[in-house]
């Protein structure tokens, strides 16, 4: 039998008081005996008794949830039940999770030299939970009795911690070689059982990339959130965000650093429960699959979103050389009978030779004689150093209509 005894309490808000209001018509066989006892309960509100909600907080009455990324406060107390005075009372509190093993006492605690009876030691401990499962929370005592003998006990308080936020991310990479932007969507689903406050979610980009937040009505200049100023995410409900990465201007002078970086930054979330407690969750390091645009990319530069059928109209495209080498290119331009689109200009025409990583603008005219949705290929590339021939088909897409018809 230990003089000392420990006891453990979490530090957590409190909640609305919540009354259950059962009420009848003063006609009905109880006439006003519910409506009387709905008035006494302590729980209910006078001015709206049957609200559900009253004006009281009440403690919780157990351990209750921790989530990942959200403070774990607690209130650690030593009292001494015996009528003997305890001598070099050392208390410790440890936090033992599935990796590692964490110290939670304060850095400069001492043992306390005595405690008399009827008198304890209280400490708070504070810990940011950021790792899920099992934790255990040991708290160790040692002391001297009167009498000389040194006796030790421990205390062991386990707790789950749960996942808040299911985050999901996806990435589109732009089809502008020169910019090679990178857009990511991040999707932000709360699983906790009581809505959340979303505060902020922000991306902290890598040394490759800044990174612009497109989260506002009026566009990148706007402050006015798209979710509006109250930002709730009910319980299993989403919300989307989406990002615009721009890699740095001296990444530029190494191409071949751009087209392999796949480490893109990380989402840093902050939100509050009901009660204001604050939560925050950062992710790892987000990657992507770096782009390969093989030895040759073409991209569409300018391009009508419309066009009238048997009127030709321009289509500037981009050649850009992504190999290591240097290229002697040939283009020549194919019509098949199966498309609505001819090529009008001249085929097998000589470019020139392209250093690695240039890049070519090149005009080409278009004549439609289909209607509809049409497909833009059949551009063919030789490199007359290595008599290579680059296929480059789907290039974009056009309507054409015709104005006859309404």
């Amino acid at each position: 039998m230990h003089l000392l005894s420990c006891a453990v309490m979490r530090l957590t808000k409190p909640t609305m008081m919540v009354s259950h209001p059962v009420t009848c018509d003063q006609r009905d066989l109880p006439g006003n005996t519910l409506n009387d006892i709905t008035a006494k309960d302590l729980a209910t509100d006078k001015e709206t008794p049957y609200f559900g909600l009253g004006e009281l907080l009440t403690l919780p009455q157990n351990f209750g949830n921790i989530f990942l990324g959200e403070t774990f406060s607690s209130y650690i107390s030593v009292h001494n039940d015996s009528n003997q005075v305890c001598k070099e009372i050392l208390v410790k509190a440890d936090l033992q999770t599935s990796s590692q093993r964490l110290s939670l006492s304060s850095a400069h605690s001492e043992a306390v030299s005595e405690l008399q009876p009827e008198c304890s030691i209280d400490d708070i401990i504070h810990h940011e939970v950021k790792e899920l499962g099992t934790h255990i929370l040991v708290c160790a005592v040692s002391y001297t009795t009167q009498s000389g003998e040194k006796l030790y006990f421990r205390k062991f308080f386990k707790f789950q911690v749960l996942k808040p936020l299911d985050v999901k991310t996806k990435f589109y990479n732009s089809e502008d070689y020169v910019s090679d932007e990178v857009f990511l969507e991040a999707q932000i689903q709360n699983i906790t059982p009581g809505p959340i406050y979303v505060e902020s979610i922000t991306l902290d980009p890598s040394v490759y990339y800044t990174a612009v937040e497109l989260n506002s009505c009026g566009g990148k200049n706007s402050n006015e959130p798209v979710f509006g100023s109250v930002n709730y995410i009910n319980p299993l409900d989403s919300r989307q965000y989406l990002y615009c990465l721009t890699p740095k201007t001296e990444m530029y002078s190494e191409n071949k650093v751009i087209k392999g970086v796949t480490t893109i930054g990380k989402l840093d979330i902050v939100w509050r429960t009901n009660l204001g407690e604050v939560g925050r969750l950062q992710t790892s390091q987000l990657q992507r699959v770096a782009p390969g645009y093989g030895d040759i990319r073409l991209s569409v530069q300018a391009i009508p979103d419309a066009v009238e059928i048997e009127k030709p109209f321009s289509v500037t495209c981009r050649i850009t050389n992504c190999c290591e080498r240097e290229m002697d290119l040939l283009l020549v331009l194919q019509n098949t009978s199966k498309v609505g689109l001819l090529w009008c200009g001249i085929s097998g025409k000589q470019l020139g030779k392209l250093p690695p990583g240039s890049s070519l603008d090149l005009p080409l005219t278009i004549i439609p004689i289909s209607p509809g949705l049409q497909t833009i290929s059949g551009v063919r590339l030789t490199d007359s150093f290595l008599k290579r021939t680059y296929e480059l088909d789907e290039i974009a897409q056009i309507f054409v209509y015709n104005p006859e018809i309404e």
